[in-house]
């Protein structure tokens, strides 16, 4: 058995603590409370919503890469940069669809636009409207099936294909004229990575 030691004794000097009152108590442990509560409950709060954001972000990357076939809206600025394609302003009936494989990368892409917005989007890629060819459909039949586009309607068509060197893509162009006040432009432009 160990013997018990002698407890210290106060130093005469120092006063003796007040008994704390029980309101200095409560206030005591609520401060404790809300200071848990902040270093546990916040960053908890934040993995939960920032789980929910990323659950959904995957959701949404999946339908996008998921699509087989154009989605309606524009394209982002990458592809569109990475393309060479264009939208102009004003445009509307937008639409893309991106494919890639280890031989060749495409970019569909199809808008309305005025007669302005037509012969800025083909400046901007490096051609004039009188190099369009009348009844010329330049869009292979399988970039066709791939888009489900089909060039039978009302024309008249006019086409054009603006080839460049790789790794700059190569844009065939078929543009509908039945109502010249809005054409009807679609686009592939294809590059080889």
């Amino acid at each position: 058995m160990t013997p018990s030691l002698p407890h210290q004794a106060d130093p005469p000097d120092e006063p003796r603590r007040p008994a704390e009152d029980p309101r200095h108590k409560a206030r005591r442990r609520a401060l404790t409370l809300l200071i848990i509560v902040l270093l546990i409950g916040v960053p908890a709060g934040y993995l939960v919503i920032s789980a929910n954001q990323s659950r959904n972000s995957g959701k949404d990357k999946e339908a996008k890469y998921s699509a087989t076939g154009l989605t309606p809206g524009w394209p982002s600025k990458v592809q569109r940069r990475l393309y060479q394609v264009t939208v102009p302003h004003p445009a509307d009936y937008i639409a893309y669809y991106e494919t890639n494989n280890w031989k060749t990368s495409r970019l569909y892409v199809q808008f309305r636009t005025n007669p302005a917005g037509l012969d800025g989007f083909l400046q901007t890629m490096g051609a004039r409207r009188d190099e369009l060819k009348k009844d010329d459909i330049t869009i292979s039949s399988r970039d066709q099936k791939v888009s489900g586009w089909h060039f039978t309607g009302p024309g008249p068509w006019w086409g054009l294909t603006h080839r460049q060197k790789n790794p700059a893509p190569t844009q065939d162009v078929v543009v509908n004229l039945a109502d010249p006040n809005y054409p009807m432009v679609y686009v592939v432009s294809r590059t080889v990575p």
